[in-house]
C-alpha cells in the first residue's frame, strides 16, 4: 500500500492512529503535540499519559485518541537535534520504526505521521524528510498499511499558498507556448509571437498571417508591405548589431572582442545620455576613439570589477568563457561522470544530495559505482533538484542519462517550475505533483 505526503493539519487526518512527537516525561510539549491534546481533550489524553510515567527518546506507546478522528494516538519521543553528533539520527529512525512496528502489532490499516523532531525540536528538514522516507519505505516493503506524512507547518502552508497560483499560471503558459508552436510551425509569424507569450504579440501574429494566407498568389513584394514588430527584442539586437559593424575600419572587424566592445560602450552611452537627447550615428566613432584612449591612460590597478569601464565588460566575459571551456572539457562525460563532477563544482557532499533529492542510498551508490549507468528519470529529476541544479544544468544532466524535459509533460513542467525558481524542495514537489493527479516520487 502507498506512502503519501499530503498537506493537511494532523488533527484532522481520518486514520487508525496518528503519531504524536511525545515529550519524554508526562507533560504537554509545544507545537503539534500541543495541538494533538487539545483536539483529543488535554485532560482525558494527558491522564493516560501519565500511566506511563518518563519514556527515552526514541521509544514509543499508544493511547487511545479520544475526540480526534482518528481512533488512537502513537507517542515516540522524538529526539531534540543537537548537532548530528549525539545520535539523534538512530532515535529518530527508531521513532519511525517502532510506531510503524507497534501500528502493525495493533492490527492499523493506516497511519498519519508529523515530520517529527522538526520544528521547536531543530531537526534539518531535508535530513529528517530523507529518514522518514527511508525507514516509511522499508517497513512498506514487508506489510501492508496506508502511510501518510502530514506537512502543515507555517512555512510549507504559507509557501504552497504562494506557489499554487504561480505554479498553475507557469503551466498554463507553457502549455500554451507548445501548443501554438506546434499548430503554427510553418507560419513564421507565429513562432516568434508564441516565444514572446503575449496576448498583443500573438493577436497581431494572428493578424500578419490571416493577411498572408488572404492572397492565393502574393508577390515577392507583398510580404514586404505587412507591418512587422520592429520592436520585437531579436530584430533590434541585429539592426544594433549591423549599425556597430558598419563603423569599424576595414579589417578591425577581424578583432577578437572589438565589436563586442563597441556595441558594450554604446550601450553604456545611451543610458547615461538624457532620454530627450537622440544620440547622432556620427559621433559613436569619436565616443569609441574617446574611450580607448581613457583606457590606455587609466592605470592598470584603477581598473575594478563592476565599473562601468570596458574592463568590467571583459573581465565578466572572461569570467563566463571560462566558465564555458570548464563545461567543454565534459562534453563527453557520463551521466554518472557529470553529476559528480557537478555535486563536487557546487562544494556539495554525497550525503546532502542524495538525502535532499529523498534518493535511497542503495540507488545513489549504484550510480556511484558504475560510470555508465542510468538511471530512471524521475531518479534522475531528483538528483538534479538534489544538487540544487540550474535549468541548463539541469537539461544537460538530463540528456547525458537520455530524456529531456518535456513542455508536454506535466511532471516535466512541475520540476521545471521549482528548479527555475531556485526552490529545492522534494516535499512541496511531491505535493504539487499529488494535487495534479500526477504520480508521486513518494509512494
Amino acid at each position: 500500500m502507498p506512502f503519501k505526503i499530503v498537506r493537511n493539519d494532523i488533527t484532522k487526518m481520518q486514520v487508525d492512529a496518528i503519531v504524536n512527537p511525545s515529550n519524554p516525561e508526562p507533560v504537554v510539549g509545544t507545537g503539534c503535540e500541543t495541538a494533538i491534546y487539545e483536539a483529543a481533550g488535554r485532560a482525558a489524553l494527558l491522564e493516560e499519559r501519565r500511566h506511563f510515567g518518563s519514556v527515552s527518546e526514541g521509544e514509543v506507546f499508544v493511547t487511545s485518541g479520544y475526540r480526534l478522528p482518528a481512533a488512537h494516538v502513537i507517542h515516540a519521543v522524538s529526539p531534540r537535534f543537537q548537532g548530528g553528533k549525539q545520535g539523534e539520527e538512530e532515535r529518530l529512525r527508531s521513532c519511525y520504526r517502532k510506531s510503524l512496528e507497534l501500528a502493525a502489532k495493533q492490527r492499523f490499516t493506516s497511519v498519519a505521521f508529523p515530520l517529527l523532531s522538526t520544528g521547536g525540536y531543530g531537526y534539518p528538514r531535508e535530513e529528517a524528510m530523507g529518514i522518514a522516507a527511508e525507514e516509511i519505505r522499508a517497513f512498506l516493503d514487508h506489510h501492508e498499511m496506508l502511510v501518510y506524512l502530514t506537512v502543515f507547518d507555517e512555512a510549507s502552508s504559507a509557501l504552497g499558498g504562494k506557489l499554487y497560483p504561480d505554479l498553475e499560471a507557469y503551466i498554463d503558459r507553457h502549455y500554451v507556448e507548445e501548443k501554438l508552436q506546434s499548430e503554427y510551425a510553418g507560419v513564421p509569424f507565429m513562432a516568434g509571437a508564441a516565444k514572446r507569450g503575449n496576448e498583443a504579440s500573438i493577436g497581431a501574429a494572428m493578424l500578419q498571417s490571416a493577411q498572408v494566407q488572404s492572397n492565393t498568389a502574393p508577390k515577392q513584394d507583398q510580404f514586404n508591405t505587412i507591418p512587422m514588430d520592429v520592436s520585437s527584442p531579436e530584430l533590434m539586437a541585429t539592426k544594433k548589431t549591423a549599425e556597430a559593424r558598419d563603423k569599424l575600419e576595414p579589417g578591425e572587424e577581424k578583432e577578437p572582442g572589438l565589436l563586442r566592445r563597441l556595441l558594450t560602450r554604446e550601450k553604456k552611452a545611451s543610458e547615461s545620455a538624457p532620454r530627450a537627447a537622440k544620440p547622432k550615428m556620427d559621433q559613436a566613432p569619436k565616443l569609441y576613439d574617446d574611450l580607448e584612449e581613457s583606457h590606455e591612460k587609466a592605470p592598470q590597478t584603477s581598473r575594478k570589477v563592476g565599473s562601468c569601464d570596458e574592463v568590467s565588460a571583459d573581465w565578466d566575459f572572461e569570467k563566463h568563457e571560462s566558465a564555458l571551456n570548464e563545461r567543454m572539457t565534459h562534453l563527453s562525460d557520463t551521466y554518472q561522470q557529470y553529476l559528480f563532477y557537478l555535486i563536487e563544482n557546487k562544494g556539495m557532499t554525497n550525503a546532502e544530495v542524495y538525502k535532499r533529492a529523498i534518493v535511497d542510498k542503495k540507488v545513489f551508490a549504484k550510480i556511484k559505482a558504475n560510470p555508465d549507468y542510468h538511471p530512471k528519470k524521475m531518479t534522475a529529476l531528483c538528483l538534479c533538484v538534489g544538487a540544487k541544479l540550474n535549468l541548463d544544468e539541469t537539461r544537460d544532466l538530463l540528456a547525458r542519462a537520455g530524456y529531456a524535459l518535456s513542455p508536454c509533460d506535466k511532471t516535466d513542467v512541475i520540476f521545471s517550475y521549482f528548479i527555475e525558481h531556485g526552490i529545492y524542495d522534494m516535499i512541496e514537489i511531491d505535493i504539487q505533483l499529488e494535487e495534479h493527479g500526477l504520480p508521486c516520487i513518494i509512494a
